[in-house]
């Protein structure tokens, strides 16, 4: 009897030990998130000082040309603000084994993106909002996995359709027609 009362401390201690060789746990651990609230900082207050500086015209009606700005400013804030929160509160976990631990990029995807905000840019003035924020919806959501091509055609039209009309209608701002000036605007 007295063997086992001695083992059973033995397998309590042996618990705690295996405790004791895991690796201390600094502040910085699993935090790397952090970055992404960083550059969202960035982001935000590089739009408030263009807030800031923004010249509104005497006659300029409400909501004005500040409003969506603020607006997305106020949100990239409250986002940076919550994903601050997050990873502060719940880090992401250290995975067990780091050698079969593997994170990638996957290039394509990121090139497919680049190239569709490129040729959006490109061809904006000359082609019409509507037809290259159409493309760029469709280019982004084929570049992220969608296999419904003639649905996310679809579903990107009526999307800068939407814009468009909100931006004409609500706003009393025009985004560029392109090829379809007689048509819209």
């Amino acid at each position: 009897m007295m063997k086992n009362e001695s083992t059973l401390p033995a397998v309590q201690e042996s618990g705690s030990a295996s405790e004791a060789e895991a690796p201390e746990r600094k502040f910085g651990t699993g935090r790397s998130g952090l970055v992404i609230p960083g550059l969202l900082l960035v982001i935000g207050t590089y739009l408030l000082i263009g807030i800031v500086n923004m010249q509104v015209p005497d006659g300029a009606k409400a909501p004005g040309p500040k409003f969506f700005p603020i607006l997305i400013t106020v949100a990239i804030y409250v986002l940076a603000a919550l994903l601050v929160i997050q990873l502060l509160r719940k880090p992401e976990p250290a995975p067990a084994d780091r050698v079969a631990y593997r994170s990638y990029t996957d290039w394509k995807t990121v090139a497919k993106i680049v190239l569709g905000f490129l040729i959006f840019a490109l061809l904006l003035v000359p082609v019409g909002w509507l037809i290259c924020a159409a493309f760029l919806f469709w280019i982004v959501s084929h570049a992220l996995g969608s296999k419904r091509a003639l649905g996310d055609v679809g579903v990107a039209v009526v999307f800068s359709s939407c814009i468009q009309l909100a931006f004409g209608a609500g706003l009393g701002l025009n985004l560029p027609s392109g090829i379809l000036e007689g048509l819209i605007g």
